[in-house]
């Protein structure tokens, strides 16, 4: 039989009706919280304590429960995800924190991540700029060889980890800017590398980016906050990789406008 004893927190969360309402930071406290349980564990109890008592449960994002998804975006302690390196809200233990902690829960904040409910936010922004590009245009029919395609390995190795990225946004709500440049170079590069994503290679980096910018997000100015904190640790090359892909399509693009001119 287990004796670890419980924990009691104390809990401040922002609470926000819908996107139109003012918000505001709540108190709430646990008791008995193992240190075994995830973030969105403690997250549960705690809401079925607010329903015991006929109030509101607190709004959050979750789906696997696994790192996969990217849903569990919440700001903990001022840190995207909270206090652990490389790690999403939902595989953070409490034993990350000590009994009476107090620990502050916000969600992200960006103009173009609004609000919608407590500490969930719209991230449809970051579907837009995927539908813009992120993409390889094939023609179905009979299932292809997975070995088809010769990649080198330290091709296909590069390509995998920029491919890791999930989309969480931690990235945006921890850049002063709130730039979306590590999202979207990470989809960007993933493609450049491959065989795959050749022949839409040029035409992807400018949809991408210029969808980005109309979404409003901010620029890069090189900080590095966004890989420190990315739960996949998501590489800067990336972001000079979208740079020289996009520069390069768009000096072609004036290129081939100036050959079709016969200028």
């Amino acid at each position: 039989m287990s004796t670890t004893k419980g924990m009691n927190l104390t809990l401040k969360v922002w609470r926000q009706k819908n996107k139109d309402s003012e918000g505001k930071m709540v108190d709430y406290k646990v008791s008995n919280i193992s240190p075994d349980m995830s973030f969105l564990e403690m997250f549960d109890v705690l809401n079925e304590e607010l329903l015991l008592k006929g109030e509101d449960p607190i709004a959050f994002d979750h789906d696997c429960r696994e790192g996969i998804c990217g849903m569990c975006s919440m700001y903990i302690n001022g840190k995207p995800h909270g206090p652990w390196k490389g790690t999403t809200t939902c595989q953070l233990h409490m034993r990350a924190f000590k009994d009476g902690d107090t620990i502050f829960v916000e969600p992200w904040r960006a103009k173009p991540f609004p609000v919608l409910k407590d500490l969930v936010v719209d991230r449809t922004s970051f579907d837009r700029i995927i539908q813009a590009g992120g993409y390889v245009s094939v023609n179905t029919g009979v299932t292809v060889d997975a070995n088809e395609i010769p990649i080198a390995k330290p091709i296909a190795d590069e390509a995998f980890n920029s491919a890791t990225c999930i989309g969480c946004g931690a990235c945006v709500a921890t850049c002063k800017n709130a730039s979306a440049m590590l999202f979207v170079s990470a989809k960007i590069t993933q493609l450049a590398l491959l065989p795959q994503g050749q022949p839409e290679r040029a035409k992807r980096a400018q949809k991408m980016v210029e969808q980005m910018d109309a979404e409003g997000f901010g620029a890069c100015t090189n900080t590095g906050s966004c890989s420190a904190v990315c739960p996949k640790e998501i590489s800067l090359f990336n972001i000079a990789k979208m740079n020289r892909e996009y520069l390069t399509a768009k000096v072609t693009a004036e290129e081939e406008k100036q050959y079709a001119a016969g200028v």
